[in-house]
C-alpha cells in the first residue's frame, strides 16, 4: 500500500493505493507528502483537474473491498452525473431494492474513495443535504463547486 497526502479547497486529502488501484480518498490531519508513484500522480492529477473545474469524471483504477450491496451501491454512485443529484430512494431503486434507502445510506457512508466515487451526490428526498462521511460542509462545497462549473460551461 502506497499513499500521498494533499492539500485541496476542501482540507488535505490522502489518497492511499494498492497494486490493482486505489483503495481510499478522504479528509486527513496527516502532514503533507507527495505521490511517488504513477497511479498516486495520476490520482493527483485528476483531482486538482477537478477542482479546477476541467474535469468532470474520474478515470482511475480502483480497488474498493465491501459486501456485494455496497458495491453495487459504490457502482451506482458512479454513474451520478457530474453536478446531478439522486436521492437515497433513487439510488436504492436503481441497486434493485426500493425499501433499502437507509441501507444504500450506510453503504454510502462507507465509500472508501470520496469525490472520487461520488457519493457526495446523493441527497435526501426532500433535498436536504443528509449524511455525508467527510462532513456535510465538504458535501455542500463539493455540491456547489460542481454547480459553478456546469454554469460557468
Amino acid at each position: 500500500m502506497v499513499e500521498c497526502v494533499i492539500e485541496s479547497p476542501v482540507g488535505r486529502l490522502r489518497i492511499a493505493a494498492d497494486d490493482i488501484g486505489l483503495t481510499a480518498v478522504g479528509r486527513t490531519d496527516a502532514p503533507l507528502s507527495p505521490p511517488d508513484t504513477p497511479l498516486l500522480k495520476e490520482a493527483v492529477r485528476q483531482l486538482t483537474a477537478y477542482f479546477t473545474g476541467t474535469l468532470t469524471e474520474f478515470s482511475l483504477p480502483l480497488h474498493m473491498t465491501g459486501t456485494d450491496f455496497q458495491r453495487r451501491c459504490w457502482e451506482a454512485l458512479r454513474e451520478i452525473p457530474f453536478g446531478q443529484t439522486i436521492s437515497y430512494g433513487e439510488q436504492a431503486r436503481r441497486v434493485g431494492n426500493v425499501r433499502a434507502s437507509r441501507a444504500v445510506g450506510g453503504a454510502n457512508h462507507r465509500n472508501p474513495v470520496c469525490i472520487v466515487v461520488p457519493c457526495h451526490r446523493v441527497i435526501g428526498a426532500n433535498g436536504a443535504l443528509t449524511g455525508y462521511g467527510e462532513g456535510i460542509d465538504m458535501k455542500q462545497w463539493l455540491l456547489a463547486h460542481e454547480q459553478e462549473v456546469i454554469h460557468r460551461k
